[in-house]
């Protein structure tokens, strides 16, 4: 195992607020952070978000308020922080690429690949091509059948200008190589095969890196030409090293957290995948850092047939969805309802569903009639342990090793978060199975003493165990059983999911 793991999700563009999608992402990398937290200890994980804000999107958005720029930014970027403290996020840091670290480190390892290149990494040409301001990306005329982008179905623009290009094409068999030597770089694996085919099948197009200032001047300067700005991709991708690291007097990047004990992931949406997953790897190798370890790519949420999105306009709220349901209520269930890594459909239906059947059915359930038993049978005082019966002993044996099949499940590069959580509940259901087998209502009747405080005792353990391997999903769920079963005594509050009654 990595001595360290730092985890990352994409800057997100603040060109509006923030959307399902955005928090998708992030309550993933958040669980992960939490339960490699648990594992390796809290100095040794590293959680990272922020936000990307240069650009020619962003430049017209502040200009539709008749603001300036960097004040369109400042005023968006307070909703992306505080829906993270909402959440209840826990990341180590949250980068802005208008932050002077950053602004400083791009020009660095641009500085770097310009003059050690000596014209090979970064050359100057003429461009002309098709390009989609939504989506801040070039086009060939065959992308952009019927002079439409392919992602957002926006018109595109034609320009021809003068600008810097990042030679791509030189590593494209060392990156084919990479991916085919590390069957985790890429997650999951249709995505793989689908960068896989892109590179076999095509040959790379070097990356344009610049835009004149003439037509855009809100970007990072190039340090080799004040007449162009850094292209927002460029910029935006160093963040995940400009955070954690810095350049040395040699140009070697030197970081606590980007090294060979560490495990580094990167956690993106399916339709961000190429940039991180073709140029990003290969501006790394170009300085002389290694790619991270992995890069998984999850799917979209739909909302009917269409992918939830800004440049749609079809976005549900995250704060709205919190607010009506339960912070906990709607991480699990976005955690829970779709495998990571396939497209769903977000409906409040859906999360009703998931409320009802899951939280208060089950986990809900189990706790309060568990806390009742203790409080009627036992004046609140948690029973010793005592001696099972064979179901009672194989219940245990589940709870005990929950925490171990649940690190094997998400030690892999799948992140299958799904079948994490099916497994705590398949002990939850284990449990709540159990108490109507067992009856201990006539267990008290009959005044079996020392079953009755074996069978409480259990619940007590399976709830314990629950607890510990639900916190890094449903942290303020796991604080509050926690906080209701002591280590002698317990303090029974409200039902955790009083049911939605539809």
């Amino acid at each position: 195992m990595a001595k360290k793991f730092y985890i990352t999700t994409p800057i997100y563009y603040v060109n509006a607020s923030p959307h399902i999608g955005h928090s998708y992402t992030t309550i993933a990398a958040d669980t992960l952070a939490r339960h490699m937290r648990a594992s390796l200890g809290d100095e040794n994980v590293w959680f990272l978000t922020g936000t990307d804000e240069h650009g020619q999107k962003i430049k017209r958005a502040a200009d539709d308020q008749s603001l300036s720029p960097q004040e369109f930014v400042d005023k968006v970027v307070v909703q992306f922080k505080d829906l993270w403290v909402k959440l209840g996020i826990s990341n180590n840091d949250f980068i802005r690429t208008t932050e002077d670290r950053h602004i400083v480190f791009v020009q660095k390892a641009l500085e770097i690949l310009y003059n050690d290149g000596k014209g090979d990494i970064i050359y100057k040409d003429n461009y002309e091509g098709l390009y989609c301001t939504p989506c801040e990306t070039f086009w060939t005329p065959m992308q952009a059948e019927g002079q439409l982008c392919p992602d957002c179905k926006r018109p595109v623009e034609k320009i021809s200008e003068v600008n810097y290009f990042f030679r791509t094409s030189k590593y494209q068999q060392w990156l084919i190589d990479h991916i085919r030597k590390n069957p985790f770089f890429i997650r999951p694996e249709v995505r793989r095969n689908e960068v896989l085919s892109f590179l076999t099948l095509n040959p790379l197009n070097d990356l344009c890196i610049s835009r004149p200032r003439e037509r855009l001047n809100w970007g990072i300067p190039l340090p080799f030409s004040q007449d162009h700005v850094a292209y927002v991709w460029f910029d935006a991708l160093i963040n995940y090293i400009s955070a954690v690291g810095a350049f040395d007097e040699k140009g070697n990047y030197r970081s606590a957290w980007w090294q060979d004990d560490s495990q580094v992931v990167h956690l993106v949406g399916k339709d961000i995948l190429r940039h991180h997953a073709v140029y990003w790897p290969i501006m790394l190798h170009a300085l002389g850092i290694r790619p991270p370890d992995t890069i998984f790519a999850h799917g979209w949420w739909l909302m009917g047939e269409n992918k939830m999105s800004k440049s749609r306009g079809n976005v549900a709220s995250p704060l709205e969805m919190a607010d009506k349901y339960g912070v906990d209520t709607y991480r699990y269930f976005l955690l829970r309802d779709v495998p990571f890594g396939l497209d769903g459909n977000f409906s409040e239906d859906a999360i009703i569903r998931r409320f009802n059947a899951d939280l208060a059915n089950d986990l809900g359930n189990l706790v309060f009639r568990t806390l009742t038993m203790i409080e009627k049978y036992y004046g609140g005082v948690v029973p010793e342990q005592g001696t099972l019966d064979e179901k009672g002993r194989y219940i245990a044996s589940e709870a005990k090793d929950l925490h171990e099949h649940v690190a094997a499940i998400l030690g892999v590069a799948d992140f299958d978060f799904g079948s994490a959580l099916e497994k705590i509940w398949e002990v939850i259901n284990l449990a709540n199975k159990y108490v109507e087998e067992t009856k201990p209502w006539n267990l008290a009747k009959e005044n079996k003493v020392k079953e009755l405080e074996a069978f409480i005792r259990l619940l007590v353990e399976v709830i314990r165990q629950v607890d510990i391997c639900l916190y890094p999903f449903m942290p303020r769920t796991a604080e509050s059983i926690r906080g209701q079963i002591g280590e002698k005594m317990i303090s029974k509050g409200n039902p955790l999911f009083p049911r939605i009654n539809l």
